[in-house]
């Protein structure tokens, strides 16, 4: 079906080529199927790494969104994955540091425990196990395809097992809560098609038991902000320039000397253009952000200015802003006991959600010592049975496939030789000629009687030589050995 939408794709592109380009980037770009299935709840799961502060595109873009979903009652979870953060080498003391200083950020945010679940991934331990059962279900080549690990695996010389295999883990942090929507970003898409992928072959196989997730697209204001040194990029902490990026707890000098030496351009005035001018525009959709008024108001009051004074003004903004919660992270940075104890009392709150689940999914998949039977035992035995092979008419296809003038292709040429294995009447096991050879050599004795030399080997060790023989030649063979025995007898 696929083929054919491609093919009257290039078809329409042949007459109308204007036309035919916006319908197939629509076609070949990845969709998110939107049906979460019956009886599920509507459920929201986030996570996000420990890799050290927020930056200003994280809580403009995931955590206000947190905050908003929060305020609107809806029934989300919160995780920080700490056991994805160490596909790529990590340093102890610095990634528990880490864990407690992204607990404190996210606090300071106003996400409320009261209303929601906040826990650290590694202290519900039900999360590797459902990840081991999803990998059970998973392909290699499904994993190889994914853009992320293309592009991690060229940072680090041997790359490990848990950076092809960490998008799994992802979908088992997904559908542990049975989570029916996840606000991710475009680069994130295709880790929700996988995870969507592994929910409906589960439920296939086993029946309904996860709903077909969706995903929350970030809003494209804080996807607007980008890289202060580079305004191709999106703002990101992984950069090597450290003025590229504005982190939540930086000291208000340090945030008015990174806007000051923001990219911009030989323009004067303070317009709106990503495509032309996207350093200037990177500044205006900051603004707009941390005062919350919109981009027409905020290019309004900047009329008389010019881009020098305006980064004064964005600078101001942005210190003025972060100043309250960068008080608030020392603050709860400084309880340490509290904050274990609520991401505990959060970590114990999801568990229970979480083998839950897991009792559930044991149940019908048939592990454990249970003694109730899974449902779907008596199906899978049923179709687990070999179907018969009606050699004769193999034989009539394979016949019918050599004539044919048609090419064959790798996967067709696999086919044909899965039908003549089959159609084989029989198949001789490998038959192994020996032959003995005298280590070191041996003095001979010879004997002559009744016309028969024989010839005695020593007490030498001997060494066994075997070579298999092709199925052609095993006629021959036994012909020889009977000559043989003949021979000895007489």
């Amino acid at each position: 079906m696929k083929r054919l939408l491609l093919q009257s794709a290039k078809e329409i592109y042949r007459r109308q080529p204007a036309a035919s380009l916006s319908l197939m980037r629509v076609l070949e770009r990845p969709t998110v199927l939107e049906d979460t299935g019956p009886n599920f709840p509507r459920k929201i799961f986030s996570g996000i790494q420990p890799s050290g502060s927020l930056h200003l595109g994280n809580y403009l873009g995931a955590i206000q969104k947190w905050i908003r979903l929060q305020n609107a009652q809806e029934s989300v979870t919160f995780c920080i994955v700490d056991m994805h953060s160490i596909t790529v080498p990590q340093c102890p003391v610095a990634l528990r540091e880490n864990i407690f200083e992204m607990a404190a950020t996210i606090l300071a945010c106003d996400i409320n425990p009261d209303y929601s679940t906040l826990f650290v991934q590694s202290t519900v331990p039900e999360h590797m196990e459902l990840c081991w059962i999803l990998s059970c279900l998973c392909t290699m080549p499904r994993l190889g395809h994914l853009p992320q690990y293309k592009e991690k695996a060229k940072m680090v010389k041997d790359v490990p097992l848990g950076l092809y295999v960490y998008p799994v883990l992802q979908a088992a942090d997904i559908m542990l809560y049975k989570a029916t929507h996840v606000p991710v970003g475009e680069d994130q898409l295709q880790h929700i098609q996988l995870t969507q992928h592994l929910a409906k072959n589960f439920n296939n196989r086993y029946g309904p038991t996860f709903p077909i997730c969706q995903a929350m697209i970030e809003n494209q204001d804080a996807a607007r902000v980008r890289s202060l040194r580079n305004p191709s990029r999106k703002m990101s902490k992984s950069d090597l320039d450290s003025r590229a990026t504005i982190n939540i707890r930086d000291e208000p000098d340090v945030i008015v000397d990174k806007i000051k030496k923001a990219v911009t351009d030989f323009t004067s005035d303070v317009s709106y253009d990503p495509n032309t001018r996207p350093g200037v525009s990177n500044l205006v959709a900051i603004h707009s952000l941390v005062t919350g008024v919109s981009i027409d108001q905020v290019l309004e009051d900047a009329k008389c200015l010019d881009t020098g004074r305006y980064k004064m003004r964005v600078a101001e903004a942005v210190v003025e802003h972060l100043k309250p919660m960068r008080m608030k992270i020392d603050f709860h940075l400084s309880r340490r006991q509290e904050l274990i104890n609520v991401l505990q009392k959060g970590a114990d709150k999801a568990r229970e959600q979480a083998c839950e689940t897991l009792a559930e999914i044991r149940e019908k998949i048939g592990l454990g010592i249970s003694p109730v039977i899974p449902q779907s035992l008596t199906k899978l035995t049923e179709v687990a049975e070999p179907p018969t092979v009606d050699k004769h008419k193999v034989k009539e296809e394979v016949a019918i496939e050599e004539k044919s003038d048609m090419p064959v292709v790798p996967k067709q040429r696999v086919r044909l030789e899965k039908k003549r294995s089959a159609a084989s009447e029989y198949r001789l096991a490998p038959e192994f000629e020996t032959s003995v050879s005298l280590l070191p050599p041996v003095k001979k004795l010879s004997t002559v009687s009744a016309g028969v030399s024989t010839t005695t080997p020593s007490k030498a060790a001997h060494k066994l030589q075997l070579r298999m023989i092709p199925p052609e030649e095993t006629k021959s063979v036994i012909a020889t050995e009977s000559e043989v025995a003949v021979k000895s007898n007489n």
